[in-house]
């Protein structure tokens, strides 16, 4: 007879995960991931179910790596109209590979948030210019913070310029960052001369112009996750050198790139396997959806170690 499967909370995922760790795995996993069957990845785009009567959406977002000997589930709920409840609900159902039994549970809001500012720690890695000093911020929410310290893995840096169309919530993002932290009063004025750019922003329309860039930038478009989207304009999408997490996954549900039908020179993938350039001399941009196997190996690290907590715990007690 199976157990129940264990509960993990974001609490908990947050005291788990190393993210120095978390780095250096889903670098792997993006690599493997673009070696198409050879690097054992399963990862079907995510499905999708509108729940049209309540103005909500359910994602599903399997994933599996033979590698990890990893196999996860993640569920999101989006319900927009939400009072007394997130917007946001997510979970990730870590299973067992060798038999499918379900060993766990666990928060899936704190896992995303995570890894989806190491992912673009992954793909800055590669692609910035390895002086960059300034690093910009469009947005001043969960995931602003979670690339900041992503982002901060790489190196520090001497300004970290912050815009919020909330301007105390820039404030205040400003005030934990520290003495680095700049508030401006527009994008054009946060990305002026900045070397790196990460708009994790909820634009529906293009909020960042080619003419506001630096040549030799570099950006992480993460925000405008659906097919009809943007945060940047055609125009820095067709003149910058483009690179996804997931070329299938953009071609489907990335407004940047569909609408501005620009060319994908490469997913990140490619380029930590070797197969392709890292341009970081040119404008560089990564647009990334998030992928299943991030969520994947994040969860595979907070239940590897929150067993060994428990058998310390038990071998242990206080």
């Amino acid at each position: 007879m199976s157990q129940a499967p264990k509960y993990i909370s974001g609490e908990e995922v947050e005291k788990l995960l190393d993210l120095k760790e978390l780095l250096n795995s889903i670098e792997t996993a993006l690599g493997n991931y673009s070696k198409g069957k050879d690097g054992g990845v399963v990862q079907p785009v995510r499905l999708v179910v509108p729940i049209e009567k309540h103005h909500g959406h359910l994602g599903v977002m399997p994933g599996y790596s033979s590698s990890d000997e990893a196999l996860a589930t993640k569920i999101v709920a989006f319900y927009p109209e939400n009072k007394d409840l997130p917007t946001h609900q997510a979970w990730v159902l870590m299973q067992d590979p060798t038999n499918g039994s379900l060993n766990a549970i666990i928060d899936g809001v704190s896992i995303t948030s995570i890894r989806t500012g190491i992912a673009s720690a992954v793909a800055t890695k590669h692609l910035a210019n390895p002086n960059s000093r300034i690093l910009a911020l469009i947005g001043a929410g969960v995931q602003a913070r979670s690339h900041f310290k992503a982002l901060s893995l790489l190196q520090s840096f001497d300004e970290v310029r912050i815009f919020s169309r909330t301007r105390a919530s820039a404030q205040k993002l400003a005030k934990e960052i520290g003495k680095t932290a700049k508030v401006c009063s527009s994008v054009e004025e946060a990305v002026e001369d900045a070397d790196i750019i990460t708009t994790v922003s909820f634009a529906t329309t293009p909020i960042l112009k080619a003419e506001w860039v630096k040549p030799g930038a570099h950006i992480n478009a993460v925000g405008a996750c659906r097919p009809d989207w943007r945060e940047l304009e055609s125009r820095l999408m067709q003149e910058s050198v483009v690179y996804c997490d997931s070329r299938d996954a953009c071609s489907q549900e990335a407004g940047d790139i569909i609408l501005s039908e620009c060319d994908v020179f490469a997913e990140i993938g490619e380029v930590i396997n070797g197969e392709k350039q890292a341009l970081w001399e040119k404008t560089t941009i990564f647009k990334s959806v998030g992928m299943a196997i991030e969520d994947v190996l994040s969860a595979k690290i907070v239940y590897e170690k929150y067993m060994h907590q428990l058998k310390q715990d038990s071998e242990y007690p206080a």
